[in-house]
C-alpha cells in the first residue's frame, strides 16, 4: 500500500514543484511546447493554487520511506470538486493517482457528497474514465495566453 497521508500547511512550496514536475515531464507527447510552459507555471504564479490547497480536503501520496517527500497529490475543493491531481513523472503508473482518487471518493462519500465533477486533462481523462467518471462537457479555456481542450467530467458516488 502506498502511503497517504492529508496535505498540511507546509507542504505548498513542494506541491507546487509536484504540480511543475507533473507537467513538464508528462504532457509532452499530448501538448505543445507553449501549452506546457503555460500549464507548468500556473501554479507558482497563481495565489489561489495556496488559497485552494488551504481551503480544500488534500491529500500527498508520499515516498515508501519518508512522508516528507511527496510523490502526488488530489485535492477537493469545494467538497464536490476534483480540483487538483498530479504526480511526478518518476512516480506515475504506480497506482498513486488511483489511490488518491479512491480515497477522496470515499471521503466525499461519507460526507453526502451525490456526485463529483471536475475538469480533466488530457493526461487525467482515461484514468478518470478507467475510475467510472464519465465526460459531460467538452470546452477550450485559456492558461497565460494558450488555449487548452478540457473535458468537464463527473461521477455518481451513490
Amino acid at each position: 500500500m502506498l502511503p497517504i497521508r492529508p496535505l498540511r500547511p507546509d507542504d505548498c512550496q513542494q506541491l507546487i514543484t509536484v504540480y511543475h514536475e507533473a507537467v513538464i515531464s508528462q504532457a509532452g507527447n499530448l501538448y505543445s511546447p507553449s501549452q506546457i510552459e503555460a500549464w507548468s507555471q500556473q501554479a507558482g504564479r497563481n495565489d489561489d493554487f495556496r488559497s485552494s490547497l488551504l481551503r480544500g480536503h488534500g491529500l500527498v501520496s508520499c515516498a515508501d520511506h519518508d512522508d516528507t517527500i511527496i510523490e502526488a497529490f488530489a485535492l477537493l475543493d469545494p467538497a464536490d470538486r476534483l480540483s487538483l491531481l498530479y504526480c511526478r513523472g518518476r512516480s506515475s503508473r504506480q497506482g498513486r493517482a488511483s489511490a488518491l482518487l479512491e480515497a477522496l471518493e470515499h471521503h466525499a462519500r461519507s460526507r453526502g457528497v451525490p456526485r463529483l465533477r471536475t475538469e480533466a486533462s488530457q493526461l487525467s481523462r482515461p484514468l478518470l474514465e478507467r475510475r467510472g467518471w464519465v465526460v459531460d462537457d467538452e470546452e477550450t479555456v485559456r492558461l497565460g495566453g494558450v488555449a487548452f481542450l478540457r473535458w468537464r467530467m463527473g461521477k455518481d458516488l451513490f
